[in-house]
């Protein structure tokens, strides 16, 4: 094993489920093993039985959806107006100094703080929670596509313009092909931050959804049910982060070969 040398891929696979093996035996061995009170933590089967309970009898898989609507409803709507808005200040040195110092600002202010505002605003329905997403992932996505964009090579933009091509046609045949990759991974990435959103706002306000499960859990000291949610969050969002790498793999073949 050296720095870099990258790893076959039954080899990253074996790696990554020895880690969950290796979670949960102490895990097991934490509650099974009495070290910690099943008031506190409670036990994989617990966890297990419950989960099976939460879905089969109480409805959770309709909180599942909803969450799941929620995520991919704030984050589209993020996305699609991120990327045009990241593209004309990645491409455009004016366009980024006019936006970029409130983009920056906003940006570093928590989505969790204006939850308050936003339930004034929007009262505690699906607005209210697909807005809190909205604001989580609209600034950082912003951000992120126009350093993608700025980035770009420099040899192939003055290669376009001596083969007469104008701004335009800059944009679109230079500088959204050279960084699609990146915002690819870029929006992969942003998506993993929404789904803590999107919690955050189904803690506060929600009746259905699993930050409601979650804290109608909390109050029973049901730490088998959190837990379980806590790890349908995880999974939901392992898959959704596979597909979104197995998507760019095939779209952009070229960005993955030295990976």
């Amino acid at each position: 094993m050296k720095p870099l040398q990258p790893v076959s891929a039954r080899a990253r696979l074996w790696l990554g489920l020895a880690f969950f093996a290796l979670f949960i035996a102490l895990w097991s061995a934490l509650t099974f093993g009495g070290v910690v009170s099943k008031t506190f933590l409670a036990d994989p089967w617990q966890m297990l039985n419950s989960g099976r309970l939460l879905l089969t009898e109480q409805g959770f898989a309709t909180d599942i959806g909803m969450t799941v609507w929620r995520v991919l409803g704030g984050f589209a709507i993020a996305a699609a107006l991120a990327l045009p808005l990241g593209v004309l200040m990645g491409a455009y040195k004016a366009v980024e100094a006019f936006f970029e110092p409130f983009v920056s600002f906003a940006r570093y202010l928590p989505a969790s703080a204006f939850i308050p505002l936003l339930i004034l605003w929007a009262g505690i329905g699906e607005a209210q929670k697909l807005a809190l997403i909205f604001i989580g992932s609209f600034f950082q996505l912003v951000l992120m596509i126009a350093v993608a964009v700025g980035n770009s090579r420099r040899d192939l933009v003055e290669a376009a313009y001596t083969l007469g091509v104008s701004d335009r046609g800059l944009i679109r045949r230079v500088l959204i092909p050279g960084a699609a990759p990146e915002i690819a991974e870029i929006l992969r990435m942003v998506l993993g931050w929404a789904w803590t959103y999107v919690i955050v706002a189904e803690l506060v306000g929600a009746s259905s959804g699993i930050g409601h499960m979650i804290t109608d859990s909390q109050a029973l000291l049901a730490t088998d049910q959190i837990i379980f949610g806590i790890i349908v969050i995880g999974l939901i969002g392992l898959l959704s982060d596979f597909g979104f790498k197995a998507l760019n793999r095939k779209l952009f073949p070229w960005a993955w070969i030295a990976r």
